[in-house]
């Protein structure tokens, strides 16, 4: 399914519906102003979280199944269903999206796996084009001059998009490479290898960790198993959370997630099992 099929998944009920969920008006052009405001909405309305992978959980990279698990399941998820769901949104209102594939650098500056990362190139009515995601992390709060390669200053960092090898461009924040960019269009069913990596492979950081994150007007929120990290205005408050009626209810009031369960958190399974390990050890039961 290309970005020209993303057109008849909204009729109007559904496009008014996703704008109720991010708290935002139908904007009456799709220019790069309206496109500012609902990035920026969907970043504070909607989580980055992977607690699908977790749960055992299916993700279904179809537009509809996307929206409806934003929409309807008042949830969030990673960036092949955060940026596959805006996508069709932005289809419906109005603007011209092109999926593209990113390969996501490591701590040691190396790229990750190919179709590692969903983002979109987004042309408005008046024929600028941007770089818009809601499914990054380390992304800026409002999308990019796509043709730009001078600095761009966003309340989230200092961006810059480079010029790389073989028609690829590399993201900078802050002056670390975030991801190199493949610009040839994509379609959302060419994610589908690198989604299935994420959800399954030990290598994976997505199933090593439990991370739901949402940006908020005075910096972010992040729940990472059973701690919660609230920074507001440079100012950062960890708290470790006693009981699973405790992490329940941080997602619920934090997120807006209603979850009937905890997810598993892989960190602390490891824990558990290193203690394990450790109880099980001859030398720790050998007599002085």
């Amino acid at each position: 399914m290309t970005a020209e099929d993303l057109k008849e998944q909204l009729d109007d009920r559904r496009t008014e519906a996703y704008l109720r969920r991010i708290r935002a008006e139908r904007p009456p052009r799709a220019d790069g102003a309206a496109l500012r405001t609902l990035q920026e909405r969907h970043l504070r309305s909607v989580p980055f979280e992977n607690l699908s992978i977790h749960l055992g959980e299916e993700i279904r990279l179809e537009p509809r199944a996307l929206v409806a698990k934003v929409v309807d399941g008042r949830r969030g998820g990673f960036c092949y269903e955060l940026n596959g769901a805006f996508a069709t949104l932005l289809v419906a209102l109005g603007f011209d999206v092109t999926l593209l594939q990113a390969r996501v650098y490591d701590g040691e500056g190396l790229p990750g796996i190919p179709y590692d990362h969903l983002t979109l190139r987004v042309r408005d009515v008046d024929g600028g084009e941007w770089l818009a995601d809601v499914g990054f992390g380390a992304h800026s709060l409002h999308p990019l001059v796509y043709d730009e390669r001078g600095e761009q200053a966003d309340p989230d960092g200092v961006f810059r998009i480079a010029e790389g090898s073989s028609g690829d461009l590399d993201l900078f924040r802050d002056g670390q490479a975030q991801f190199v960019l493949d610009q040839r269009p994509r379609a959302l069913r060419d994610f589908t290898a690198g989604a299935w990596y994420h959800r399954t492979s030990p290598d994976s950081h997505f199933t090593r960790s439990l991370v739901c994150s949402l940006r908020t007007e005075q910096g972010r929120t992040t729940l990472s198993g059973s701690t919660l990290t609230v920074t507001e205005n440079g100012e950062r408050r960890t708290t470790e959370l006693a009981t699973d009626a405790e992490v329940l209810a941080a997602y619920r009031d934090h997120f807006g997630l209603s979850l009937n369960r905890l997810p598993n958190d892989p960190a602390k399974e490891s824990k558990e099992s290193k203690e394990c390990e450790g109880s099980n050890d001859p030398e720790d039961s050998a007599p002085a």
